[in-house]
């Protein structure tokens, strides 16, 4: 099963995952929290962040709101968005609108299924970048970084022994 969406199929909340990608959905806005401010990761620069539960009649999620598209949305409208993802935030899911996302009005009416939030189901977050051990590879015969070294020291690395 893929999770690809070809451009203009719908899917309903309840089939989204963790590595959903090209989400194309209509959601209806049932609140909105607070709005923070954040500083960038990249230049310290200032952003307002929020998040809104969204759903349909299968289901709600946390949708991640950054800046201009918070205003785009109030609790109670119904919002077609092209194009989202979804990412864990604490092993946490949240719809993405992100940077080639779209969002817009629509007239959609919409029952939204309350009692089944993906957002509150925990999931474990896959690791980025591998742990870091000392030269990449090691194994526990030795290899890269790992059990002696070729003059005995237990640490994986130079020891202070120098020849002479």
């Amino acid at each position: 099963m893929s999770n690809i969406v070809e451009s203009g199929d719908k899917i309903k909340v309840e089939s989204l995952n963790p590595r959903s990608r090209q989400v194309n959905i209509t959601v209806k806005a049932v609140s909105k929290n607070p709005v923070r401010e954040v500083a960038s990761r990249t230049d310290g620069s200032a952003h307002k962040v929020t998040e809104a539960l969204v759903g349909d009649e299968t289901g709600t999620v946390l949708l991640t709101l950054w800046d201009a598209d918070i205003e785009k949305i109030n609790d109670g409208d119904v919002m077609n968005i092209g194009n989202g993802y979804v990412s864990l935030f604490k092993g946490s899911m949240r719809l993405n609108i992100g940077r080639f996302g779209t969002m817009e009005k629509s007239d959609a009416v919409i029952e939204v299924k309350t009692d089944n939030n993906l957002s509150d189901k925990q999931f474990e977050e896959e690791r980025r970048y591998q742990s870091y051990n000392r030269g990449g590879y090691s194994s526990d015969r030795g290899g890269y970084g790992g059990g002696r070294s070729s003059y005995g020291d237990r640490r994986g690395g130079r020891s202070d022994y120098r020849r002479r």
